[in-house]
């Protein structure tokens, strides 16, 4: 199995050096992803809807990986203001209740003030899946 790289057209991945996720191995390794809707390049105010718009941005690069939530084994949450955790409970039960992955919330500073929420997630590929 080849090393794929995804993009999800962010301008940080370039302007930093990384992919928003790696296919290695059967393995889907997604970068730590924020709130911002890279269509526009804005970012909600509210802490549930950034943490929307992380998980669908992690959702499109397990796509293109040929994986989805339902193959998430583990899940790193990282918030500035461990407050702002309980808030994102209802989307993420919605995203991983049946799945119910490994997971870890730490509290830490994110690059920009606004960045509520950082969601990091590794995904096993299915069986019989070609990346």
């Amino acid at each position: 199995m080849t090393r794929k790289l995804i993009s999800s057209g962010s301008p940080f991945e370039e302007q930093v050096g990384y992919s928003r996720a790696v296919v290695d191995g059967g393995w889907v390794f997604v970068a730590g992803t924020t709130g911002y809707d890279y269509a526009t390049m804005t970012m909600p105010e509210d802490v549930a809807d950034q943490c929307r718009n992380a998980l669908a941005t992690i959702e499109a690069a397990l796509s293109e990986a040929g994986a989805s939530l339902a193959d998430v084994v583990r899940v790193r949450y990282i918030l500035p203001d461990g407050g702002d955790f309980e808030p994102c409970w209802p989307v993420l039960r919605a995203a991983f209740g049946d799945v119910r992955p490994a997971s870890t919330m730490m509290v830490a500073g994110l690059m920009t003030p606004e960045m509520k929420i950082e969601i990091e997630v590794t995904a096993r590929l299915p069986a019989g899946t070609d990346p």
